[in-house]
């Protein structure tokens, strides 16, 4: 049975979404802020489910300290919101947010929505094309540690910044559009829009530094990582 972790502050909502969630056959264990949902980590959930307006902690910065353990790197976290506007929406991306739910939201949409992300969890896995360690001129990645390491200084990617590094660094030379990017790094299940990959890129360009020129845009087309040879 899968565990999922539901946290909002707003009573009725909690119940009503747990009632349909529990009808679904998930364990819910729940928390109404932050600071509570940080403590029900240790009760080893599949999926967490956040609310962004809470008191003590705020969904954003309760999301960013679960990113930074290491056992939780990977796990889906739905962002849930009465909150409208693409600059939240990006944000939440930028943190680590596997998904962006507006509310309100009919059960079966919601339901569809946490099946959709638990299965992309499950399929995730290295595969034997995809090695765990890569260096690349002056870039260092461990794919196993999320590390990365520029002129061998350490630096903090968030998930999805590290995984569209390591798929351009993957794949050098190599001119992937918008759409491609989306599709690789965020899946099919998940709606973002074209800018948030534009964002993610110029994060990712801040990072390297004096290096930032190895990812080339291509005009029209989309971005590749610049070939060493």
């Amino acid at each position: 049975m899968k565990k999922i972790l539901l946290v909002d502050d707003e009573p009725d909502i909690v119940e009503f979404l747990k009632y349909n969630l529990e009808q679904q056959n998930f364990e819910v264990i729940i928390g109404y802020n932050g600071e509570e949902a940080l403590q029900m980590l240790t009760k080893k959930p599949d999926l967490i489910m956040l609310d962004i307006m809470m008191p003590k902690l705020d969904g954003f910065e309760t999301c960013k300290r679960i990113r930074e353990k290491k056992e939780f790197k990977n796990i889906p976290i739905i962002f849930l919101t009465a909150r409208v506007g693409e600059i939240d929406e990006i944000k939440g991306l930028e943190l680590g947010a596997s998904d962006f739910i507006q509310k309100p939201i009919s059960p079966n949409k919601l339901i569809a929505r946490v099946k959709s992300n638990l299965r992309k969890a499950e399929s995730i896995a290295p595969t034997k094309t995809e090695p765990n360690e890569i260096k690349y001129g002056h870039i260092e990645i461990n794919k196993e540690k999320y590390e990365v390491f520029i002129d061998g200084e350490k630096k903090v990617f968030p998930r999805k910044e590290f995984e569209v590094l390591y798929f351009l660094v993957n794949n050098p030379g190599k001119v992937f559009g918008r759409d491609i990017l989306l599709k690789e790094i965020w899946g099919f299940d998940v709606y973002v829009i074209d800018r948030t990959v534009d964002v993610h890129i110029r994060k990712i360009r801040e990072k390297l530094g004096k290096h930032k020129e190895l990812i080339e845009t291509v005009k029209g087309v989309g971005y590749r990582l610049k070939s060493l040879v």
